[in-house]
């Protein structure tokens, strides 16, 4: 299953509040959750946590999450619904220039609790490039091994998923991101208490050895369910 990432930002002239209440009511409900290929669709919205993000205030303030199966992603971008309904709907909402789309895959490192619908965990999304002379594959297997058994260690954390750029998108040029890390935390002072932890300083140092400390962004987000957490048969 393709777990594809979809980061978004606010077309001119309206808030960030307008753009997220825009994508998660009217978007994904009348437009792209009718696309018959998508077998879960997850929006995550940014919100201000009053936390110390470090570097790189990404110009992102939504992310949809789509899984596919492989073999259905071409008919999904030629159906129906997404020529004539999701796509010519996007400039009504995104500043559709600076999305920035990625196919994944998906490794869980800590399962959580059983997913449902109304969960309000908030969710700490980290972004990374590999460091220039850093190959692909010794960048992976660093990030899930050495820093993936750092991040398990973070106080408080219930569920960590590495997702990492697929393949195919390297055949094509240089992707923007190698990966996004997903952290859930059971609330804004469960996540503060993790970002200030001796855990975290750990975590944050690691990144010199693998990554571009310049290209690291984080977010903080609620999730939103349209499609799941079942996937669509």
């Amino acid at each position: 299953m393709i777990h594809q990432l979809i980061f978004a930002s606010p077309r001119p002239g309206m808030t960030v509040r307008e753009f997220q209440d825009y994508w998660v009511d009217v978007h994904a409900v009348r437009y792209a959750s009718k696309i018959p290929q998508i077998r879960k669709y997850l929006i995550d919205t940014t919100f201000d946590a009053g936390v110390d993000l470090g570097n790189g205030d990404p110009k992102w303030r939504g992310v949809a999450e789509i899984w596919l199966r492989p073999e259905e992603q071409v008919a999904s971008l030629q159906s129906e619904e997404f020529l004539q309904g999701a796509r010519p709907d996007e400039p009504n909402w995104a500043a559709f220039w600076q999305t920035l789309v990625l196919d994944t895959e998906a490794h869980e490192l800590k399962a959580g609790p059983a997913l449902f619908k109304g969960q309000q965990w908030v969710k700490l999304m980290v972004l990374v490039k590999r460091k220039e002379g850093v190959s692909l594959e010794d960048f992976r297997a660093y990030s899930l091994h050495q820093h993936g058994e750092l991040g398990l260690k973070l106080p408080g954390l219930r569920r960590y998923l590495q997702c990492h750029t697929v393949d195919g998108w390297y055949g094509i040029g240089e992707p923007t991101l190698d990966a996004a890390y997903q952290l859930w935390f059971d609330d804004v002072e469960a996540l503060r208490d993790a970002l200030e932890s001796p855990e975290h300083k750990l975590m944050t140092e690691d990144y010199e050895a693998f990554v571009n400390p310049r290209y690291v962004h984080r977010l903080v987000t609620r999730e939103h369910w349209v499609i799941g957490p079942e996937a669509r048969s």
